[in-house]
């Protein structure tokens, strides 16, 4: 009988001591949203673990309601707040639309057309995925880790593979080709520019295009990466130091390039709807400065999941198309087509008649 109730303890112990925990964790990935990571990076971990977290939360929190313990009080508190954070990863019902859509919006990350079947070359890729863009019929297409090897010309190639658009680019000549971002439009454009941001390759290319009653500027982002190979940090000598050092610089500069981007944004003459790829999650400073004045896409019109990156799906979405009130998203869908390490996302609007005012 003792011993029976010692078991008992001690099985008590370790459920409370795993709740306090889990909730520990999911109370510092909520705080993730809110403290600048340029102070305090390792925050950013916290909301990189909320996929994780969150179910085992809940299955503690199951368990805890079956067992009566005492930790159900906890444990219901703690998982209050993801009502509102859950849903921008995860959407059960799909809302129907108030009206037609009259503008489709694609953003996309084409890994620099480095990520096709064995044996294919980047220019055969490149050629594939322009045909699948084409194939979507869309108004506007914004790409990031847009490559072309040397010795091809961005203008002519474009000119080629995507008629009838307008190609607005900024491209780095590197020795094996040019890369960048890439905004292709079928709306006019009445103005364009780019963003660059200190000491990165990353960066952000704005282009103003005239819809149906407003003009709104689109922001093609690509923030900083981590640049982590998942098979090297496995294989090689010092991979964790390095990983660390990686993650410590990506996650500081970050916060710079939103505040690059979000500095032009209020000097805008017009609305701005923000996408790309913020290399963060929605439990995330990034996300949430970016939101601010807009709404997400997704949370509006998707279904799913809503991850976006294929190597670890689904826990990673990265990847956003932000509007503003100008606009109100019909659709919204992650294709999985495996061009890239990404998948494409895809949106439709309709114009709500709605000033910036």
């Amino acid at each position: 009988m003792a011993q029976e109730k010692k078991r008992h303890w001690l099985s008590r112990l370790s459920f409370g001591t795993v709740s306090l925990v889990a909730a520990a964790l999911l109370v510092l990935a909520y705080l993730s949203v809110i403290i600048d990571p340029a102070k305090a990076w390792f925050f950013t971990l916290f909301g990189l673990l909320y996929p994780l977290v969150l179910p085992l939360t809940l299955v503690l929190w199951v368990w805890a309601l079956f067992r009566r313990s005492s930790m159900r009080g906890l444990l219901t508190l703690v998982l209050l707040p993801s009502l509102f954070f859950a849903g921008r990863y995860i959407r059960f019902t799909q809302r129907e639309p108030e009206r037609e859509a009259s503008l489709k919006v694609v953003s996309y990350n084409v890994g620099l057309f480095a990520h096709g079947p064995q044996g294919m070359d980047r220019l055969a890729l490149a050629d594939s995925v322009s045909r699948y863009l084409r194939s979507l019929d869309a108004d506007v297409i914004c790409l990031q880790e847009f490559f072309l090897p040397s010795g091809h010309i961005p203008d002519i190639w474009l000119a080629a593979h995507f008629p009838g658009y307008r190609a607005d680019f900024f491209v780095r000549n590197g020795k094996s080709g040019h890369f960048g971002n890439l905004t292709l439009s079928r709306r006019r454009v009445t103005d364009r520019g780019k963003i660059n941001f200190e000491h990165s390759t990353n960066m952000a290319l704005w282009t103003d295009v005239k819809l149906d009653s407003a003009t709104v500027r689109l922001y093609n982002c690509h923030f900083e990466s981590y640049n982590i190979s998942i098979p090297g940090l496995i294989k090689k000598d010092g991979a964790v130091e390095e990983t660390e050092q990686k993650m410590r610089r990506s996650i500081g500069e970050r916060p710079k390039q939103v505040s690059a981007v979000l500095k032009d944004v209020v000097n805008a003459p017009v609305s701005s709807l923000v996408l790309g790829d913020f290399n963060d999650t929605p439990l995330s400073y990034t996300y949430f400065r970016l939101l601010r004045g807009r709404k997400d896409s997704f949370v509006r019109a998707g279904k799913g999941f809503g991850s976006t990156y294929s190597i670890l799906w689904p826990l990673l979405r990265i990847d956003y198309i932000l509007y503003p009130r100008e606009l109100d998203a019909v659709t919204y869908a992650v294709e999985k087509v495996k061009y890239s390490d990404h998948y494409p996302i895809i949106a439709t609007y309709y114009e709500t008649g709605r000033d910036s005012q």
